[in-house]
C-alpha cells in the first residue's frame, strides 16, 4: 500500500524557516516527488520537485532561491527547507508520487498518490 505522509508544519513568522517532511513507504529511487500547495481560494501549485534516480529538481518561481527539495533514499524521506517564508506561502503543503515521465514536473495531473497535508502558516 502506498503511504506518503507530511510532517514539519506550523505558524512561522515572515523571514522565518520550517522543514518539511514526506515519509514514504516505497522505494524512493523509483518515483518523482513533488511538493505542492494549495491556499485558501486558490489552485493547487507545483512547488518543487525531485526526479527519480537523479539529482535534477524543479523549483516554481515564486520559490526559487528560498526553498530547497532534497531526498534521503535510506530514510525513504523527502525534505522541503523552507527559508525565508513569507506570507504569500501560506496553505496547505502535499507531497506526491510521480511515476510517469523522464523528469519530475510542477503539475498536479502527473501525480497519482498523495498525502494527507500539512498547514503553513506565515503571519506577523
Amino acid at each position: 500500500q502506498v503511504q506518503l505522509v507530511e510532517s514539519g508544519g506550523g505558524s512561522v513568522q515572515p523571514g522565518g524557516s520550517l522543514q518539511l517532511s514526506c515519509a514514504v513507504s516505497f522505494d524512493l529511487n523509483y518515483y518523482h516527488i513533488g511538493w505542492f500547495r494549495q491556499a485558501p481560494g486558490k489552485a493547487r501549485e507545483g512547488v518543487s520537485c525531485v526526479t527519480s534516480r537523479t539529482d535534477y529538481t524543479y523549483n516554481a518561481d515564486a520559490v526559487k532561491g528560498r526553498f530547497t527539495i532534497s531526498r534521503d533514499n535510506a530514510k525513504n524521506t523527502v525534505y522541503l527547507q523552507m527559508n525565508g517564508l513569507e506570507v504569500e506561502d501560506t496553505g496547505v503543503y502535499y507531497c506526491a508520487l510521480g511515476s510517469s515521465g523522464t523528469w519530475c514536473t510542477p503539475h498536479a495531473k502527473d501525480y497519482i498518490d498523495w498525502g494527507q497535508g500539512t498547514q503553513v502558516t506565515v503571519s506577523s
